[in-house]
């Protein structure tokens, strides 16, 4: 089968074998997949995203000297059954899953990462092993293209639900990639607001704004943390004023800062813009050593979360808000390319202005 395959620090586009469904599993045809930030991390950083895995006692755990086929954000097609399946999807049904492949030997299971794995091959190939348990039919109607969104959506909506918002919040949004993107349509949903989006390039503040950001903010222009900020304070509130600052009379709203952009200076950023008791969510993967200092953290008693990933059931209901139109992933569709062309849109999502998200489609 034909695939995208990175191999000694390149992609290259070659033939390989194609995988066998063990027990448990079902093999699939790749009809469109992502290619995700996680995806220009690993091509970039690979030995240091091996070792910091590692180091955090992480099962994520590459091989670089053997090849390895990224892609996990995907909607796939049934086409045949391993053993101990329940033949529960018939050839031809089209399916999401949560990027996990787990093969079983006797009573153990090897738990592999779709896409980061030298034995389970990602969507950046014709052909790949889910495992039965885990897929999701595709609702009728929904189109291929936008169910491959359901992973990096997901991964926006744990962000969001492990913010632990009361409704009260005023949420501000670091960095609108596509990270960003999926927090905001998350807290869209939960019904918050006025949801704060701030990034330097104008191409993500427009997408912010189609995916329900109420203020859009150019960095460049002003600060996002004072707009911010502002916008929690109630009508007649005098900071000043002894009662307010015994906690009486009208108190500001509480607020929310997600992370979302994922490089070093942005976490002290953000410390110092917090008002007070503020609750700080990293969402942004940084790969490289960070400095930020805890006193902003313990002066203004900020509450700190680093989230990852999604649950089973937060998957699950992600891809149902994008089936029943709570999430339109169109916008962020700037791209869609064949195997052949991912090593040049990798070169190209560099580029904020040109593309939000592309998706490989491998029978392109």
């Amino acid at each position: 089968m034909r695939a995208a395959v990175f191999r000694k620090g390149d992609l290259y586009v070659d033939e390989i074998e194609a995988p066998k469904p063990d027990a448990g599993q079902v093999l699939v045809k790749t009809l469109a997949c992502g290619i995700c930030g996680s995806d220009l991390h690993a091509f970039h950083h690979a030995h240091h995203m091996v070792d910091a895995a590692k180091r955090s006692g992480s099962s994520f755990v590459m091989d670089l000297e053997k090849d390895i086929v990224f892609g996990h954000e995907f909607c796939a097609e049934v086409l045949d059954h391993g053993p101990g399946t329940e033949k529960k999807f018939k050839p031809g049904t089209r399916v999401c899953s949560m990027p996990i492949a787990v093969y079983m030997n006797g009573e153990k299971a090897n738990v592999q990462p779709v896409g980061y794995s030298n034995v389970a091959p990602g969507g950046f190939a014709e052909q790949m092993v889910l495992n039965e348990l885990l897929l999701l039919e595709v609702p009728s109607g929904l189109p291929t293209d936008h169910a491959a969104l359901t992973e990096p959506m997901a991964v926006g909506w744990h962000a969001v639900e492990k913010a632990n918002l009361t409704g009260e919040e005023v949420p501000l949004v670091v960095g609108c990639g596509p990270v960003g993107l999926a927090v905001i349509a998350g807290l869209k949903i939960k019904g918050v607001g006025p949801i704060v989006a701030a990034d330097f390039s104008p191409a993500r503040r427009a997408l912010a704004e189609k995916m329900g950001a109420d203020v859009v903010i150019d960095p460049a222009d002003h600060s996002a943390y004072t707009d911010w900020s502002e916008r929690t304070l109630p009508e007649g509130y005098d900071p000043q004023s002894l009662l307010s600052v015994m906690g009486m009379g009208p108190q500001p709203k509480p607020g929310v800062i997600f992370e979302c952009v994922g490089v070093p200076g942005v976490i002290q950023q953000i410390f110092e813009g917090a008002m007070r008791h503020t609750r700080v969510v990293v969402v942004g993967v940084c790969m490289e050593h960070d400095r930020f200092e805890p006193f902003f953290g313990i002066n203004k008693e900020l509450n700190v979360q680093f989230v990852l990933g999604y649950t089973p059931e937060e998957f699950a209901l992600t891809l149902q808000h994008i089936a029943e139109g709570k999430i339109d992933v169109s916008p962020m569709i700037t791209g869609k390319v064949a195997v052949e062309e991912v090593r040049h849109a990798f070169e190209e999502l560099g580029n904020p202005e040109k593309h939000a998200k592309v998706l490989v489609e491998p029978w392109r």
